[in-house]
């Protein structure tokens, strides 16, 4: 039986600081991933999280039973996007936004795993947004990021730094969507003290 491996120090774009806006090139990873619409304080976006969360943790034992390799579920992602990215900066109109909620899960984890882990989280009470969940890959390659710590309102003045200052001064543009990395569980954490990586793909 191996260690059981903590994706968040084995993978370097999994670390950033706060204050500081870096390059970082990010590997292309492996997601359940499921896609919505709208305000993240909806039902929807819970109906989202209450499907992903039983996948990653059946991944998890699967992986830990039968191919002797444990690991730590990885944190809440989520990928934001809209037609005027300026609802993320300005305007701040949630009910226009896009998003797809991930967790990554490691390589080794198949679509027959997967299939597999759907049809054991169905058997125990299938949540309302199961059959809507995908195994995926991401490819970002080159992108900003940083950390925040604060309120996700509070995200605003950061990102307009990224978006407006920091890339088009470095001869890059924005390419992909922008992520989130909820490194805090927020149920649990006073919102002063949330943790989130904010990351931007840019050529």
């Amino acid at each position: 039986m191996t260690d059981k491996i903590d994706f968040k120090r084995e993978v370097d774009a999994y670390r950033a600081r706060p204050g500081r806006l870096d390059l970082v090139d990010v590997p292309d990873l492996r997601y359940l991933m499921i896609d919505g619409h709208g305000d993240p304080n909806t039902p929807a976006f819970t109906d989202a999280t209450e499907a992903l969360y039983p996948l990653a943790y059946k991944l998890k034992f699967a992986s830990k039973r039968t191919l002797g390799r444990d690991y730590v579920v990885m944190p809440l992602e989520g990928l934001w996007w809209a037609d005027d990215m300026d609802t993320f900066t300005a305007s701040r109109d949630k009910s226009r936004w896009d998003w797809t909620l991930m967790i990554m899960v490691p390589d080794w984890v198949d679509q027959g795993m997967f299939a597999d882990a759907v049809d054991q989280v169905a058997a125990t009470g299938r949540p309302r947004r199961l059959d809507d969940v995908r195994l995926d890959s991401l490819s970002e390659g080159r992108c900003v990021q940083t950390l925040h710590v604060g309120a996700y309102d509070d995200e605003t003045a950061v990102l307009a730094r990224m978006h407006h200052e920091f890339i088009p001064a470095n001869g890059l543009r924005m390419v992909g969507r922008h992520h989130e990395i909820y490194l805090s569980d927020a149920r649990r954490t006073a919102p002063e003290k949330l943790r989130t990586i904010l990351r931007q793909p840019v050529r």
